[in-house]
């Protein structure tokens, strides 16, 4: 059975960091991009980081919005991607959730079907 189980997320002040793991079985992780995504109450799904399959030596992907303050990176002996986020905003805060497909191109809120339960990311002023 496929699954992506999100974890690490909490209540933070702005200005504070977090680490997410997203952690992978019953496929073979190093074969997929890895793409993160938030959802903020009322607003849509955006994605916000994506990490190519190391084969494919395409470097990371990074929505405007945490560029510079987020980075993603994958253990795939360890069947986990991470998220980690620098200087927290309120604005940060939403579900956090990942999900997989063969390269980061195509990898949005549309394509993916199937959704993880995710975690939730606090920031508070």
């Amino acid at each position: 059975q496929v699954q992506l189980v999100e974890s690490g997320g909490g209540l933070v002040q702005s200005g504070g960091s977090l680490r997410l793991s997203c952690a992978a079985s019953g496929f073979t992780l190093s074969y997929y991009a890895i793409g993160w995504f938030r959802q903020a109450p009322g607003k849509e799904r955006e994605r916000i980081a994506c990490i190519t399959s190391i084969s494919r030596r395409a470097g990371p992907t990074y929505s405007d919005s945490v560029q510079g303050r987020f980075t993603i990176s994958r253990d795939d002996s360890l069947n986990t991607v991470y998220l980690q986020m620098n200087n927290l905003k309120p604005e940060d805060t939403a579900v956090y959730s990942c999900a997989r497909r063969q390269a980061c191109m195509g990898l949005n809120a549309i394509s993916v079907t199937d959704w993880g339960q995710g975690t939730q990311v606090t920031v508070s002023s």
